[in-house]
């Protein structure tokens, strides 16, 4: 009931309800012979960008309707560019259309451009690059799907791939793409218990890993990690093992040595038409229940979106070198170093190695022998990097570079400064991006913008074509205005979105559109400035983001929980110079006990073995009791305040079981402190 039809039938329209209230409509347009909103995939037109901007929030199904027949490869036209949803977060894209995302990837790109180079493969091992073109590229797809297709993989089964970033993890991709598996991609430094999680929800019927991963001069123990995984997983048939080193590993029944296979395969692989709709990928992120959320994106609405926004927001030009440094395990692998560019005919290179390998001047080296032109990393690599120095910068030419961007968690600003002065000189734009694995791409960057247009440090500012962001206060009301804060919510659907949490889809309107009805809650906090840009101001809810990578405090607590001297925890994010936020476990012991430090660190080992390294709290704090409401619900807010040291601030504790509980933690972090800092 939130659409109107316009008396001739043509279409349906948005309407913005009394009070402000989002409806996620759209309007509905069919027909041939639209332009797309480029004419083609091209620079902005000068002067364009307020008329994009205008027309995206006006006509959102329009627009995205002409961008959509100008920018992919359509087996059959879409009939209908947006079907509106209800309950909102239930709008779907391009009905009717058919296509396969491989052959706009690939196949359109062969037929026009064979020898370009698609991707180049920075390995572990300084100065050891590797060009391979899209002809190459489609081959190694092709011949990788044809292996699938013999060992029982069909069209809407699903594949786990546990890699390292290298092209054969990209072709991994692509050619479940181009059979319509749906692939979930898992970084490759999760542990067995996190691959099993995330294998078991999905019902994943086969693994492609390699035998070992190389990083920062190390060996990772991918296969074996894999063997202790499947252990627990029965749908697993086919586990298909690829060689990353020249050492063996233990094959077993179900292991396929990959590149044997596919040797043997065709290299010719009729592409599956797929439903614009179906399932492309699912990915797994943290949610704050404990339990991992598999965010589903589907074919094209996805692709559209990431392949604008990497055209738009980092201005990529033919013949650019794309350097996103973000591993494939990620989304931002996913959309800027896979789909997006590959898409649009990029160049994109594939990072293997560490910012700091074989010293902090890795990226910078990399930068001038590959003449990279756009340079995407994380704030976590930039403040490591920082503390280094500029000489291990200016030892190198980066004259290639022509834009910077950041993702993954909010940039500081002296990082932001050091970014922009010292590595680009001060005459790159800093694309400060905000985004999430479930828009699919970019929502607000500084970025498209009119010619010329201020950037300011550390903010995101401008929201993307269609975009519509709002802000709101603590009784779910829009906040007018500028220079104010709020929840970020954004008023109407985009066709990047993520349709569903794969198997809950009730999850998924509980998680982003039940706590504001109409609006998708992003779950972070904004402050509109007096100028009308938007800065983010961090999560707002039981989120903590490690190095960019977002983790629910339930996760580790639930992890911890394990152990049998532990009955209760609370895990809460503080500031971390390095990593943007740490995290920091409180914990309650069953009795005294001499052996505090060993226990702390089996609680450790714990939390490395169940989720990943990374996810490891800094510091763990022997606690007699934790902050609980009378029914029982711990008070992270107040966790919180002690360890950011705003004790003096509060706020209401009326609510506790008992408020004397509060002192009695202030008491215990300040002994902990002083024993650390002694």
């Amino acid at each position: 009931g939130n659409c109107w039809v316009s008396p001739s039938g043509a279409g349906v329209s948005l309407r913005v309800l009394p009070g402000g209230q989002g409806v996620w409509g759209c309007r509905v347009s069919g027909g041939a012979g639209c332009r797309s909103p480029a004419g083609a995939p091209g620079a902005l037109p000068p002067g364009e960008y307020r008329a994009w901007k205008e027309r995206a929030a006006r006509d959102p199904a329009g627009f995205w309707a002409d961008a959509a027949r100008g920018w992919l490869r359509w087996d059959s036209p879409f009939h209908t560019a947006c079907q509106p949803g209800s309950p909102a977060g239930s709008a779907r894209w391009f009905l009717g259309g058919r296509l396969n995302v491989s052959v706009n990837c690939l196949d359109q790109h062969v037929e026009k451009s064979p020898n370009r180079v698609a991707l180049i493969w920075e390995r572990d091992e300084p100065g050891t690059a590797v060009h391979v073109t899209y002809r190459e590229l489609l081959d190694l797809t092709c011949r990788l799907a044809n292996t699938l297709k013999k060992y029982g993989i069909q069209k809407g089964d699903r594949v786990a791939i546990y890699m390292s970033v290298s092209p054969l993890s990209v072709a991994a991709m692509l050619a479940c793409a181009r059979i319509g598996a749906v692939h979930t991609v898992v970084f490759a430094g999760f542990s067995a218990e996190s691959l099993a999680g995330r294998i078991m929800d999905s019902g994943c019927k086969a693994v492609i890993t390699y035998n070992q991963g190389v990083r920062g001069g190390r060996t990772i123990e991918l296969k074996a990690t894999v063997d202790e995984a499947v252990k627990n997983c029965p749908s697993i048939r086919h586990v298909f093992v690829a060689q990353r080193t020249d050492n063996k590993v233990q094959m077993g029944d179900r292991d396929i040595p990959l590149e044997e296979e596919m040797t043997k395969a065709d290299s010719i692989c009729t592409p599956e038409s797929m439903d614009s709709e179906d399932v492309l990928f699912m990915l797994y992120t943290s949610g704050s229940t404990g339990k991992p959320k598999g965010i589903v994106h589907t074919q094209a609405g996805y692709l559209l979106y990431a392949a604008l926004t990497h055209k738009y927001v980092f201005d990529y030009q033919q013949g650019d070198v794309f350097g996103c440094v973000a591993d494939i395990g990620w989304i931002t692998g996913h959309s800027y170093v896979v789909y997006g560019p590959l898409c649009n005919g990029a160049t994109s290179v594939l990072f293997e190695s560490t910012p700091v390998y074989p010293d902090p001047g890795r990226y910078w080296e990399v930068v001038q022998r590959l003449k990279i032109n756009q340079f995407y990393g994380a704030p976590t690599a930039i403040r490591l990097l920082l503390n280094y120095g500029e000489e291990w910068v200016k030892k190198y030419d980066r004259s290639s570079l022509r834009v910077l961007g950041s993702v993954g968690e909010p940039i500081n600003k002296e990082a932001w400064q050091w970014f922009y002065e010292v590595v680009g000189e001060g005459r790159c734009a800093l694309v400060d991006t905000w985004w999430q694995t479930e828009t699919g791409g970019i929502c607000i960057a500084p970025r498209p913008s009119e010619e010329k247009a201020e950037i300011i440090p550390a903010m995101a500012m401008r929201p993307f074509f269609g975009i519509v962001p709002v802000l709101m206060d603590e009784n779910g009301e829009v906040i007018e205005g500028n220079d104010v804060f709020g929840a970020l919510c954004i008023a109407q659907p985009w066709p990047g979105m993520a349709r569903t949490i794969h198997g809950d889809h009730q999850r998924f309107i509980d998680a982003y559109f039940k706590a504001y009805p109409g609006y998708y809650f992003t779950g972070d906090g904004a402050y509109r400035s007096q100028k009308g840009y938007y800065q983010i101001t961090g999560r707002m809810d039981d989120i903590i983001n490690i190095s960019g990578h977002r983790l629910g405090t339930a996760e580790i607590e639930d992890a911890m929980a394990d152990h049998p001297e532990v009955p209760e925890t609370a895990v809460v994010g503080y500031p971390h110079k390095i990593k943007g936020e740490g995290a920091f476990a409180f914990i309650v012991l069953k009795e005294q006990t001499p052996h505090v430090d060993h226990i702390k660190e089996e609680l450790k080992t714990i939390v490395a073995s169940k989720i990943a390294k990374y996810a490891v709290p800094d510091h763990i704090l022997v606690v007699k009791r934790l902050p609980k409401t009378r029914s029982g619900k711990i008070m992270r807010r107040l966790l919180r305040k002690v360890v950011t040291e705003q004790s003096s601030n509060m706020g209401d504790v009326t609510t506790l079981d008992d408020p004397s509980v509060v002192k009695e933690i202030l008491d215990a972090y300040q002994k902990y402190k002083e024993k650390s800092s002694s």
